[in-house]
């Protein structure tokens, strides 16, 4: 179960990161607005990530919660916020991804 809200954690910290971005693109109320979701999703992001190191190990919690995070805003900038999709950008999100499954399957938790 901890290891579902430690997932869900690192989509809103995609979530954050995605806020800041379209905060740089707005201006006066709507720009307040995604600065409203961005601390919701900080928040909720932190309290996820607590809860989940209850019981999991800091360091392999800290890692895939970043993980989750590096590669979602990645995909967000390619996707959304049309950022270029190369292929060592691309390399090194599959490689980042293996790296956050390694994690998760040599953890003792």
């Amino acid at each position: 179960m901890n290891w579902i809200l430690l997932i869900i954690a690192g989509f809103f910290e995609v979530g954050f990161a995605s806020c800041l971005g379209k905060m740089k693109e707005t201006t006066g109320t709507a720009s307040l607005l995604w600065c409203l979701g961005f601390f919701v999703c900080l928040s909720v992001s932190m309290s996820l990530l607590y809860k989940a190191t209850l019981t999991l190990p800091i360091g392999t919690a800290y890692a895939v919660w970043t993980g989750v995070g590096a590669v979602g805003s990645a995909l967000v900038g390619i996707f959304i916020f049309k950022e270029p999709a190369t292929f060592w950008r691309l390399f090194f999100l599959f490689t980042l991804i293996g790296s956050i499954a390694g994690l998760k399957f040599v953890s003792t938790h």
